[in-house]
């Protein structure tokens, strides 16, 4: 079924990464675009008997992608019947999705199911508009953009946020095993914190975005919104001035204008300076005095701790006040950062503690940044180094590197 009103448009330079038949790359987009709207795709490299491997895809997707952007479809490459395979493809896209977001559904969220030829390199585009729906519409209007750095950037900004953790715990000589447990739990204690209404958040502008000098706006935990979807925040015109802080435009800590195309780029996006705070000295109308309490160990134990440096970049419209800015992208992209951190440090951790370190790159052909967790244990000619390398190439469809 076609439908004339519908359009797709395709903000990346290159679409089509492998022409590998049964290959599946995942598309990328953003809820700040209008829907149906492509910025990069991702090849899928982890498959089971049955499929992709969402559990192992997620874990590598969730710490690539900034927040702000987020899996829309996917595409097949081959040549068998076009709606059946376009259908597989929405059904795995789906599927990522929930993974990734941990909902049991896709909450009727337009899905793109793609396929392309492995021959023509032509590329079939079908619509899904409900989880539920048994039915494609086959898209016809696609529209591929010359400049899709202007189109991401225009707008856009990035969140940073710097965050070194050190993490103290003790666990019992004698039961070893249950070390995993009690660093499991440190952790969530850890991530209970970025939402803690103690906790302050103190947002301020890189150097590079104004001569003037912008007021740091600061945010409380208290004034948070963990409730409203990111799709439907209302985003606020530039007209509308607010002196309320976490009602704040991100494009207050933006420059006010960027007069050459040169400028539309991740390596000049305008970067919003994000630093985590516990604040526990807000005045009290209760006197106090300070008590410490001290509960002896009942078995022998042992303190290990465990260093961690956060460093966080999400994607965001200018329009979006803070207080979603911070709710929405900048704490999930925290939280799933240090998950992943502490997924790379159970197996070793009661050896030789890994040197993680997330590093953004942008690499050719892809208008945003991507995240890259590395073992500094290692050197870059390392075969474990190499292979995360060779890895993350193979899933951008960049060239193949040599040793």
């Amino acid at each position: 079924m076609e439908k004339n009103n519908r359009s797709i448009r395709v903000e990346c330079p290159k679409l089509l990464i492998t022409r590998n038949e049964s290959d599946l790359e995942w598309l990328i987009g953003s809820p700040f675009f209008p829907p149906l709207t492509i910025v990069s795709t991702f090849r899928c490299l982890h498959f089971n008997s049955s499929g992709p491997d969402f559990i192992k895809e997620s874990e590598e997707i969730r710490t690539l992608l900034l927040k702000g952007f987020d899996v829309i479809g996917a595409l097949i490459v081959g040549k068998s019947d076009s709606e059946k395979t376009a259908a597989r493809a929405i059904e795995a896209a789906r599927k990522l999705r929930n993974v990734l977001s941990g909902r049991t559904n896709s909450e009727n969220e337009e899905t793109i199911g793609a396929v392309a030829n492995p021959d023509t390199g032509e590329i079939c585009f079908f619509v899904s508009e409900t989880e539920g729906s048994t039915s494609l519409e086959f898209v016809n209007s696609v529209s591929y953009d010359d400049n899709p750095e202007k189109f991401v950037w225009e707008s856009g900004c990035l969140l940073r946020c710097e965050l070194p953790i050190k993490l103290p715990f003790c666990f019992p000589v004698n039961k070893p095993s249950d070390v995993e447990n009690i660093f499991s739990r440190a952790i969530e204690a850890v991530i209970a914190k970025f939402r803690d209404p103690n906790i302050v958040y103190m947002v301020e502008a890189s150097s590079k975005a104004s001569l003037d000098v912008i007021q740091p706006a600061i945010l409380r935990g208290a004034e948070l919104d963990f409730d409203t979807a990111l799709p439907t925040i209302e985003l606020l015109d530039k007209a509308v001035h607010n002196s309320d802080q976490k009602l704040l435009r991100c494009a207050y800590f933006c420059l006010k204008s960027k007069s050459t195309p040169e400028l539309f780029s991740a390596e000049n996006a305008d970067i919003i300076q994000v630093s985590v705070l516990l604040n526990r000295s807000e005045t009290s109308s209760k006197c106090s005095a300070p008590a410490v309490e001290y509960f002896p160990a009942m078995e022998e134990t042992r303190l290990l701790i465990v260093d961690f440096k956060l460093e966080v970049l999400c994607y965001a419209v200018q329009g979006i006040p803070l207080m979603h800015a911070i709710s929405k992208l900048l704490i999930p992209g925290l939280i799933d950062q240090l998950n992943a951190m502490m997924k790379m440090t159970l197996p070793n951790l009661l050896k030789q503690h890994q040197q993680l370190h997330p590093y953004h790159f942008s690499p050719p052909g892809i208008a945003h940044p991507i995240t890259v967790i590395y073992e500094l244990n290692y050197g870059e000619t390392e075969m474990k180094q190499v292979d995360a390398r060779r890895s993350l190439h193979l899933r951008l469809g960049l060239p193949m590197l040599t040793i």
